[in-house]
């Protein structure tokens, strides 16, 4: 599998300033051009790292989780990654590899590794390799229910997951779900969605359901509320709820992302005084 993680870097002053890049009232496009050594970020309690926020919450469009692209230097890491203690995450290596210790239990993450981490897991990851290493973290504050088991950690790999077609395409549109969707313990979920040359989503999907999506690989033409934005490997779409969408894999090769989701949950009421 091929997985596209950002190469920093600054532009040169002869380039053009116009890109793709757009925020709007339903949805973001942040075209891998955006992401250069200017933006970066630290984190609190991490060696030798650095990190691109591609999301967060905000009032008004999405507000339920945050993501970042991480960035690990050869001996990085940290021992205390998180810390919101209500937390849950999911993290996604998409280059070198990190060792990942749950619970006491260590795991090699390479590229494809998946991990799901609880909240109050006890957890640390370090590169102890001689290459940087790239990943998602994908936070979302976990929505107790009360008589609900809160899911305990896991690790895999994307090669371990089967793609699950969806009906009526022949292949050309699978989705890898890293959960069974009918457990009702995960109040979101990261899955991978691929489609061949010529695949579509054939109808504006228009759900309650944020959206973060990152394109692991290949191009195609997306649709955004009413906007066809034309996207490649490396871009990053943010989509509040109810946003309209739809997309054309127009190829030469697969088209792969990576999304977000937030499920299984009542929507949050106001209290009226």
């Amino acid at each position: 599998m091929t997985y596209y993680s950002p190469k920093g870097g600054h532009p040169a002053q002869t380039e053009l300033t116009t890109d793709r890049a757009v925020f709007t009232e339903s949805y973001a496009v942040l075209p891998r051009g955006t992401m250069r050594d200017i933006v970066t970020s630290q984190l609190p309690f991490w060696d030798n790292t650095r990190l691109w926020v591609i999301a967060r919450p905000l009032s008004g469009f999405a507000e339920t989780f945050s993501q970042y692209i991480v960035e690990v230097s050869p001996g990085g890491g940290s021992d205390k990654p998180e810390t919101d203690p209500g937390a849950s995450a999911v993290l996604f290596v998409v280059s070198g590899n990190l060792v990942l210790t749950v619970g006491g239990e260590k795991h090699e993450l390479a590229p494809g590794g998946y991990a799901f981490l609880p909240p109050s897991s006890d957890w640390t990851l370090r590169n102890t390799s001689d290459e940087l290493a790239t990943f998602h973290f994908v936070r979302k504050a976990y929505e107790a229910v009360d008589g609900i088991d809160v899911p305990a950690a896991f690790v895999t790999n994307e090669a371990e997951v089967e793609g699950i077609e969806m009906p009526g395409t022949e292949g050309r549109w699978r989705t890898q779900r890293f959960v069974d969707p009918l457990d009702v313990r995960y109040d979101f979920h990261v899955n991978i969605v691929s489609f061949e040359p010529g695949g579509v989503i054939p109808f504006p999907e228009t759900h309650v359901m944020e959206h973060g999506i990152y394109i692991l690989e290949g191009k195609a033409v997306y649709l955004l509320n009413k906007d066809w934005v034309e996207v490649q490997e490396g871009d990053f779409l943010w989509l509040r709820a109810f946003c309209p969408q739809a997309c054309y894999a127009g190829g030469p090769g697969p088209f792969r992302y990576l999304i977000y989701k937030d499920v299984n949950r009542h929507a949050k009421l106001p209290r009226l005084s």
